[in-house]
């Protein structure tokens, strides 16, 4: 038998001796190959993700320290000063939960493309805007921009990594940006301005967009699936966020008073009244109602809102105040609140052996009562050096309770709904951002220097009620919960 086989060969699927090895090597060779470029596509999306992140909250806080310098150039009040800050955060607020939907529906990676190009193009406009009016209008096109980027750029991480250990850490990634923009944002802001003007802010936007361009060019296509859209809903929610802040920046600039106020406010609670409706007969509802009368996700959204009222709306009065009352310029005005924000990456990673301790309620006490306590003290400091301390315990304890927070939010809605969890929440506080700056922005309209520190103070004490609230809140209805098992959809989504 061995000389027979010796003479016709190898049996069918076998390779004659000294050429199987040689085969199986080039096999391992390849697809070792293989792997290291799916790793480096990986890690190519993950940059971009953060690039887009990074921009995102970059623009949130750096344009703040150039407020001044802006309104100087541009002959604006501070009414008009907080439309710049509001005009992006409104459209923001209002497309976030919606933009998740039309990422799903058109692709990740080509709703991201659009935003990105969206976002440097407006970022031009608003370096190269003639009046405050021009840069208004190129900022909420960079708001909608940026509603377009934060899901669609988080999806294209998830889809980059199918290990969830490993995807885990990309998400981390992701946050880490984010963060790391809110903190560079201020001295970014004021270095920029002191050097070269505020215009400069929005110009190094352009070059950031079209690397973010180019990576995404070697990022695979993303899949696209049915995603339904809620038309009414977004445009009541639209309608309600921007006539409330209209209303409150106008009320503070020439008073309540007002006929164009009073129905600018009649016609926010008509259309958050338009929403609460459309929501509950609409047949795919961006927020099903039954999630709304959840207790924790109540909690969470409260305390989100009140969590961006205090952080965004103290940062834009502190910025007034440094430059316009104490005369710093705004390069020193954004080292001010380098203490603050420089700890929120340090307090984000702090609070993680806490929450697997005690669970993740107690970082989000601990941080809304060390943060309410803290702007508590601040409506009394006046004295530059003591403000920038206290600003400390503000940011980091903000920092400690975020991560926690957005966990018990997802926690409490089944996994197939993170998306819209997730967004859910950030408009929320995307809101609150808005709202504060409206309604703080109008405390300190007034022109003499002790109206001014009146306004500030009573800021200072708004947002010192609205963390101590918070943080009842958060001890008396967060509790340890299980995502229901069941999806949280209207009765009429399931016709």
């Amino acid at each position: 038998m061995a000389q027979l086989n010796r003479r016709i060969g190898p049996r069918a699927g076998e390779l004659p001796a000294g050429e199987a090895e040689p085969l199986a090597e080039e096999g391992a060779r390849r697809a070792g190959g293989i792997a290291r470029r799916a790793d480096g596509t990986a890690r190519t999306t993950v940059i971009l993700a953060m690039l887009g992140a990074f921009v995102i909250f970059l623009d949130a806080t750096a344009v703040n320290v150039a407020l001044p310098s802006m309104g100087h150039t541009l002959g604006g009040s501070t009414a008009g000063l907080q439309w710049a800050v509001d005009g992006y955060t409104l459209p923001l607020a209002a497309l976030l939960i919606s933009a998740g939907a039309v990422s799903d529906r058109a692709g990740a990676k080509r709703v991201l493309g659009w935003g990105v190009a969206a976002f440097a193009v407006a970022s031009a406009a608003c370096g190269l805007a003639p009046t405050l009016g021009a840069l208004i209008a190129a900022r909420v096109v960079q708001g909608g921009a940026a509603a377009a980027i934060m899901p669609s750029s988080l999806a294209l991480v998830r889809q980059a990594y199918a290990d969830p250990a490993r995807r885990a850490r990309a998400v981390a990634a992701w946050v880490s940006g984010g963060a790391a923009a809110l903190a560079a944002g201020p001295v970014i802001g004021g270095a920029l301005t002191s050097a070269a003007g505020w215009r400069v802010i929005f110009f190094v936007n352009v070059p950031v967009g079209l690397a973010a361009l180019m990576l995404l060019a070697r990022t695979p296509a993303s899949p696209r699936r049915a995603a339904p859209l809620d038309p009414a809903g977004q445009v009541t929610a639209i309608v309600a966020l921007a006539a409330l802040a209209f209303g409150i920046i106008e009320g503070g600039a020439s008073g309540f008073g007002r006929p164009v106020v009073a129905v600018s406010l009649a016609l926010a609670v008509a259309g958050f009244a338009g929403f609460a409706v459309a929501e509950a007969k609409v047949a795919h509802p961006m927020v099903p109602p039954r999630i709304l009368r959840l207790r924790t996700v109540v909690a969470c959204l409260s305390i989100g809102f009140a969590f961006n009222a205090a952080f965004y709306g103290i940062a834009f009065v502190l910025t007034l105040y440094f430059q316009r009352e104490l005369g710093e310029p705004p390069v020193i005005a954004g080292l001010m609140f380098l203490p603050m924000t420089a700890l929120l990456t340090v307090a984000n990673q702090a609070a993680a052996p806490v929450a697997a301790r005690f669970g993740h309620q107690a970082p989000v006490r601990i941080g809304l009562l060390v943060s309410g306590l803290a702007m508590l003290a601040l409506a009394f400091l006046r004295a530059e050096p003591l403000v920038a301390l206290d600003l400390i315990p503000v940011g980091t304890g903000l920092g400690f309770a975020l991560p926690s927070l957005t966990f018990i939010m997802l926690e409490a809605i089944p996994a197939e709904q993170a998306g819209m969890a997730g967004g859910l929440l950030n408009a929320c506080r995307q809101a609150g951002g808005a709202v504060g700056v409206a309604l703080y922005g109008a405390l300190v309209s007034g022109t003499s220097l002790a109206a001014f520190e009146s306004g500030m103070r009573t800021s200072m004490l708004i947002a010192a009620a609205l963390l101590l609230a918070a943080a009842v809140t958060a001890l008396t209805a967060l509790r340890p919960v299980r995502p229901p098992r069941a999806r949280l959809v209207s009765p009429r989504s399931r016709a």
